[in-house]
Protein backbone atom coordinates (compact mmCIF):
# COMPACT_ATOMS: atom_id res chain seq x y z
CA UNK A 1 0.00 0.00 0.00
CA UNK A 2 1.65 3.33 -0.99
CA UNK A 3 0.90 6.78 0.30
CA UNK A 4 -0.46 9.25 -2.74
CA UNK A 5 1.58 12.33 -2.70
CA UNK A 6 0.66 16.01 -4.62
CA UNK A 7 3.53 14.99 -7.02
CA UNK A 8 1.34 11.60 -7.88
CA UNK A 9 -1.78 14.02 -8.07
CA UNK A 10 -0.12 16.25 -10.70
CA UNK A 11 1.41 13.32 -12.75
CA UNK A 12 -2.37 11.98 -12.82
CA UNK A 13 -3.42 15.41 -13.94
CA UNK A 14 -0.89 15.56 -16.59
CA UNK A 15 -1.33 12.30 -17.85
CA UNK A 16 -4.78 12.33 -17.86
CA UNK A 17 -6.17 15.60 -18.69
CA UNK A 18 -3.02 16.65 -20.81
CA UNK A 19 -1.90 19.94 -19.45
CA UNK A 20 1.24 20.51 -18.62
CA UNK A 21 3.05 19.45 -15.82
CA UNK A 22 2.99 23.19 -14.46
CA UNK A 23 -0.31 23.60 -14.99
CA UNK A 24 -1.32 21.10 -13.76
CA UNK A 25 0.96 22.03 -10.72
CA UNK A 26 -0.65 24.99 -10.75
CA UNK A 27 -4.55 23.35 -10.51
CA UNK A 28 -3.83 21.24 -7.51
CA UNK A 29 -2.45 24.08 -5.43
CA UNK A 30 -5.08 26.48 -6.50
CA UNK A 31 -7.88 23.34 -5.50
CA UNK A 32 -5.85 22.17 -2.09
CA UNK A 33 -5.65 26.29 -1.46
CA UNK A 34 -9.45 27.01 -1.72
CA UNK A 35 -10.16 24.24 0.56
CA UNK A 36 -7.97 25.10 3.29
CA UNK A 37 -9.12 28.35 3.43
CA UNK A 38 -12.22 27.22 3.69
CA UNK A 39 -11.70 25.08 6.35
CA UNK A 40 -9.52 27.44 8.26
CA UNK A 41 -12.77 29.67 8.17
CA UNK A 42 -14.43 27.39 9.79
CA UNK A 43 -16.35 26.31 7.03
CA UNK A 44 -17.29 22.25 5.88
CA UNK A 45 -16.15 21.56 2.03
CA UNK A 46 -18.57 18.84 0.57
CA UNK A 47 -17.54 16.95 -2.61
CA UNK A 48 -19.68 15.08 -3.98
CA UNK A 49 -18.78 10.98 -4.38
CA UNK A 50 -16.21 11.78 -2.28
CA UNK A 51 -16.75 13.24 1.01
CA UNK A 52 -17.55 16.28 3.40
CA UNK A 53 -14.79 18.26 5.01
CA UNK A 54 -15.08 20.07 8.14
CA UNK A 55 -13.86 21.42 11.43
CA UNK A 56 -14.84 20.56 14.82
CA UNK A 57 -14.54 22.65 18.10
CA UNK A 58 -13.63 20.22 20.56
CA UNK A 59 -13.53 21.97 24.54
CA UNK A 60 -11.36 21.99 27.45
CA UNK A 61 -10.89 19.05 29.12
CA UNK A 62 -8.57 16.95 31.82
CA UNK A 63 -6.14 14.65 30.80
CA UNK A 64 -3.62 12.65 32.31
CA UNK A 65 0.17 12.43 32.27
CA UNK A 66 0.65 8.85 30.99
CA UNK A 67 4.24 9.26 32.97
CA UNK A 68 3.47 10.77 36.24
CA UNK A 69 -0.03 10.52 36.34
CA UNK A 70 -0.39 14.13 37.25
CA UNK A 71 -4.02 15.67 35.85
CA UNK A 72 -3.07 18.32 33.40
CA UNK A 73 -5.53 20.40 31.41
CA UNK A 74 -6.10 19.86 27.87
CA UNK A 75 -7.03 23.31 26.20
CA UNK A 76 -9.74 23.76 23.78
CA UNK A 77 -9.02 23.30 19.95
CA UNK A 78 -10.06 22.96 16.52
CA UNK A 79 -10.04 19.06 14.91
CA UNK A 80 -10.28 18.43 11.10
CA UNK A 81 -12.63 15.95 10.54
CA UNK A 82 -13.66 13.91 7.45
CA UNK A 83 -17.01 12.13 6.78
CA UNK A 84 -16.78 9.80 3.56
CA UNK A 85 -19.98 9.84 1.10
CA UNK A 86 -21.75 6.97 1.07
CA UNK A 87 -20.93 6.23 -2.92
CA UNK A 88 -16.96 5.97 -1.28
CA UNK A 89 -17.70 3.80 1.48
CA UNK A 90 -19.73 1.58 -0.67
CA UNK A 91 -16.28 1.80 -3.13
CA UNK A 92 -14.02 0.97 -0.62
CA UNK A 93 -16.06 -2.12 0.37
CA UNK A 94 -16.52 -3.24 -3.10
CA UNK A 95 -20.38 -2.80 -3.12
CA UNK A 96 -22.29 -4.08 -6.25
CA UNK A 97 -24.28 -0.53 -5.54
CA UNK A 98 -20.88 1.78 -5.99
CA UNK A 99 -20.02 0.56 -9.27
CA UNK A 100 -23.63 0.87 -10.93
CA UNK A 101 -23.71 4.38 -9.19
CA UNK A 102 -20.50 5.58 -10.36
CA UNK A 103 -21.63 4.26 -14.35
CA UNK A 104 -24.80 5.84 -14.25
CA UNK A 105 -22.93 8.80 -12.79
CA UNK A 106 -20.76 8.62 -16.19
CA UNK A 107 -23.56 8.54 -18.55
CA UNK A 108 -25.32 11.35 -17.69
Amino acid sequence: MSTVTRANLVEHLYSRVGLSRHDSSMILESLLGVISDRLEAGESVKLSGFGTFSVRQKGERIGRNPKTGVEVPILPRAVLVFRPSQLLRDRMNGSENAAAAETSSHDR
